[in-house]
């Protein structure tokens, strides 16, 4: 009788280390991340454009078998990100047109992935647009629209879109995806923050639109390249991102800013001016998707800044490290990208 029951212990210690096994092999994490490709244009003149700087005979003198060292550049870089996993979304900007994209995810190793790329051609003066990448093993698409952004002072005025995406997981939850790249500094900081401070004001209307339709706070991801800080009134005040550090407890923040924290995202920046390291890249997300704790939620402290050796170049000017771009000015370089991508985690 006692050998039976040492048997039968022996066998419930070993389905449970069996199964404790498969679930350590499991990866259910959701990667969200974001990535400013720095003009990822094909060589091809766009005849409908007056910007064709990007193609052989233009001022960048941009070549087939530049645009597919970039291609492979980025690939592998995404594939150094996803670490073997395909990446849940991955927002996009600085993309020209769908043959980018599909040379991309289509003719690369990340075909193996299965991701699908949502893009809608905007009216940027240069021709970049927003896009996202999904991995339809992770998450179904519902919906998708591009959110036109212009300016009631001056008609003529032009800028990328913002992309909105809405999924369901493989539980059923559902996901609102924003992919935003405000207007640059070009020109001025002061002179252009109204410009950010007006495309803050509009996404904060499409989240509490979506508030009031759920009639709660829905689980909701924001992404881009903002061209502006954390603590910059367009992303803090306007839109209302609040520092994750910052946070109460019973807080009634909606928005929560997981990039706010240069200290514990892995460095210390995701472009670097001269001397300097800014954050303008960064994921924000609602706070029931902070907050929660029994379906899908974030992962605390899963907020990384991506900073592989292979993204720099030492910087002879300013000292350090600087990135490994394509062009510095007119000069091909033959790198990546001026930005770092940023991602967070997500589990259930």
């Amino acid at each position: 009788m006692r050998r039976n029951l040492i048997l039968l212990f022996l066998i419930i210690v070993f389905q449970l280390f069996i199964t404790d096994e498969m679930h350590s092999q499991e990866k259910p994490e959701l990667r969200v991340a974001f990535w400013n490709f720095e003009n990822f244009f094909d060589p091809f003149v766009d005849t409908t454009r007056a910007y064709n700087e990007f193609t052989e005979e233009g001022g960048q003198h941009w070549t087939l078998s530049r645009f597919y060292k970039k291609r492979n550049n980025i690939y592998k870089a995404i594939l150094a990100l996803s670490e073997g996993e395909p990446i849940a979304i991955l927002g996009m900007c600085e993309v020209e047109n769908p043959f980018v994209t599909t040379m991309l995810f289509y003719e690369t190793p990340l075909k193996k992935h299965n991701y699908r790329v949502v893009h809608y051609e905007g009216e940027d003066r240069r021709g970049i647009d927003v896009a996202l990448a999904y991995s339809i093993d992770k998450l179904q698409l519902v919906s998708s629209e591009n959110i036109k952004v212009r300016s009631p002072d001056n008609k003529s005025f032009r800028t990328r879109d913002i992309l909105y995406a809405k999924f369901y997981d493989k539980h059923s939850d559902t996901l609102h995806c924003f992919v935003n790249h405000w207007t640059s500094r070009y020109g001025g900081e002061k002179e252009t923050i109204y410009l950010r401070e007006m495309t803050a004001a509009l996404l904060k209307r499409k989240v509490d639109s979506l508030i009031i339709v759920n009639k709660s706070i829905p689980k909701i991801v924001i992404m881009g390249d903002f061209n502006d800080t954390p603590h910059d009134n367009s992303i803090l005040n306007v839109l209302n991102a609040k520092p994750s550090e910052r946070l109460k407890s019973g807080s009634s923040d909606t928005l929560i800013n997981l990039f706010s924290d240069d200290k514990s995202l892995g460095f210390e920046g995701t472009l670097k001016h001269q001397y300097r390291w800014q954050i303008f890249d960064q994921i924000i997300i609602s706070s029931s998707l902070y907050n929660d704790s029994e379906s899908l939620h974030y992962i605390k402290k899963s907020a990384t800044i991506f900073h592989d050796d292979f993204l720099f170049v030492e910087d002879e000017t300013y000292g350090g490290k600087k990135l490994f771009r394509t062009y510095i000015g007119p000069k091909y370089q033959g790198g990546f990208s001026d930005h770092l991508p940023v991602f967070i985690d997500l589990e259930y």
